[in-house]
């Protein structure tokens, strides 16, 4: 079985709980909950972490797959080097950023999620896993494409296996298929 990657599952989780962070407080600074300030902590708190979460991390194996519009996001993260691309950080950051929402019901669950978030990135520091960037491959690394590819087939699909198919032959005789179960007009 292959090495579960703690992080991509850290990185959705963290993503999923600031949105729910940012909902929570704008019902409650809408509804002007008691304590609201909390409230107006967990946007702000929020938004923090979809910004710092909304980039993917390159996987160690397989592919990794980018997000709309990752990219502007990615250069701002890698700008703050170690400080995003360890772990351990990020697990005591979001630990830190959810204790402020606990306080205040309609932040309660997101503060909640962000908890299990911190948990599980500190599962994935303690692995060995860091961050890392998705960049944009270059255009040269491409091959060449195949001779197959610039000539599109001539009939629709289904199309038949290539052993199978007709062959073009000017004669009729030629064309003909062989049937290998014989056919009697009794039947």
């Amino acid at each position: 079985m292959g090495k579960i990657e703690w992080a991509m599952w850290a990185n959705e989780q963290a993503l999923a709980s600031g949105l729910i962070l940012l909902t929570g407080g704008i019902v409650a600074v809408a509804g002007q909950f008691r304590d609201w300030q909390f409230a107006a902590y967990a946007i702000a708190a929020g938004v923090f972490v979809c910004l710092l979460e909304y980039p993917r991390g390159k996987r160690n194996k397989g592919t990794s797959v980018e997000r709309t519009g990752q990219y502007c996001f990615t250069v701002c993260v890698k700008s703050f080097g170690p400080l995003t691309r360890n772990y351990y950080v990020r697990a005591f950051v979001h630990a830190a950023i959810c204790v402020p929402g606990g306080f205040l019901l309609a932040t309660v669950l997101g503060c909640v999620c962000l908890g299990i978030a911190s948990l599980i990135y500190l599962a994935a520091a303690i692995r060995g896993e860091h961050w890392e960037p998705i960049l944009p491959a270059k255009d040269s690394a491409r091959q060449p494409v195949g001779e197959s590819i610039k000539c599109p087939p001539q009939n629709p699909p289904p199309r038949p296996p290539a052993e199978t198919r007709r062959k073009r032959v000017d004669d009729l005789e030629g064309a003909a298929y062989v049937n290998p179960i014989p056919v009697t007009a009794n039947e």
